[in-house]
């Protein structure tokens, strides 16, 4: 019963960060950059911080727990929330290019696969005495496999839809939309995106020996999106001067608007990793599911984007056969989150 309570919270987080791009559709005249930064600082830094808190034990502090946790560890989980932060830059990219569905399909996809294989391996060149790599059982290979094999046939599904609109239906639903140029974005967004999991893996020791196990990655979690942070500011604000909008933070009549939905939509982000943490808690017994955590909350992300992008009418148009295929792939995806469960 536990297994099924953890991965139904990891499926809320997923529909959670599925639906945090809805919000940001209603934010007003502002520019790309300036409302980007914004919701990060709800995303990356305020509700992260909150989440920390909750692994500190009464009579202790997150300063103590980062000051006697091991530097290397620290750095390096911060280091790759900076890897992080490009593909979260990139990730935007992709669905503009491709639509929230098909874009969060390939990167999200990419990203599941990668960041389950690359945490372990790498963990395992700094730290060989810790076996991670055993962890990488014939059940977690089998379930990246399934993952990307669902991920692979809703791809397929997108390139019949590219290939069968016109330019102007194509326009209609994906306002840039630009297959080409949206793949091999989403492909470099999936990637980078994956070095989540991957900071993760070195910060999963940075916690208290009190903390209750749902909250013991939610430090490491504070740690990876700081860094993502910094990408991000860097590259917005090099935006903001580059396209002449630093005027868009003097724009006193949006403001109450603009952050009401940028902190809804930093807060729809933010649990999906609040809702990873509590999940894996809750499979502790089962060491398989826990390795795969991450590429379940990355598939479920993909399951519910395809469902906003079914009801934002990005398929429409779309031939019934396109649809089947699209249905067929999240089918897989759904499977793919307790298939290792089985063998």
């Amino acid at each position: 019963m536990e297994i099924v309570i953890g991965l139904l919270i990891i499926a809320v987080g997923a529909f959670c960060q599925s639906s945090c791009y809805v919000p940001i559709n209603k934010i007003k005249d502002w520019s790309w950059e300036s409302y980007w930064i914004v919701q990060g600082v709800f995303a990356w830094i305020l509700f992260p911080l909150l989440g920390a808190l909750l692994a500190v034990p009464a009579g202790h502090s997150l300063t103590e727990l980062f000051a006697s946790s091991p530097s290397f560890n620290i750095w390096m989980t911060v280091f790759f929330g900076v890897l992080w932060g490009v593909g979260g830059l990139t990730f935007g990219l992709s669905m503009r290019y491709l639509g929230v569905a098909l874009g969060q399909s390939i990167a999200l996809g990419t990203c599941a696969g990668l960041g389950t294989i690359m945490g372990p391996v790498l963990l395992n060149i700094f730290f060989p005495e810790l076996n991670a790599l055993q962890s990488l059982t014939f059940a977690v290979i089998v379930g990246v496999v399934v993952t990307l094999l669902g991920i692979a046939i809703i791809g397929v599904a997108g390139s019949m839809k590219a290939a069968s609109l016109s330019d102007e239906e194509k326009k209609a639903a994906v306002k840039d939309f630009n297959f080409p140029k949206g793949i091999a974005i989403a492909l470099l967004a999936g990637f980078m995106s994956g070095c989540f999991n991957v900071g993760l893996e070195f910060g999963k020791d940075i916690h208290f020996a009190e903390t209750p196990d749902i909250y013991k990655t939610l430090p490491a979690t504070l740690l990876v999106t700081l860094g993502g942070f910094v990408t991000n500011a860097i590259y917005c604000f090099y935006q903001n001067s580059k396209n002449s909008t630093w005027g868009d933070y003097k724009k006193g009549k949006v403001w109450g608007n603009n952050l009401l939905f940028c902190a809804l939509a930093g807060a729809l982000w933010y649990s999906q990793f609040f809702g990873l943490s509590l999940g894996k808690g809750f499979l502790t017994s089962s060491e398989v599911l826990t390795t795969l955590a991450f590429c379940i909350l990355m598939a479920l992300n993909v399951v519910f984007s395809n469902v906003w992008g079914i009801i934002l009418k990005e398929w429409k148009g779309c031939s019934q056969k396109t649809i089947a295929v699209l249905i067929i792939g999240i089918i897989v995806l759904i499977v793919s989150s307790f298939l290792p469960q089985l063998i």
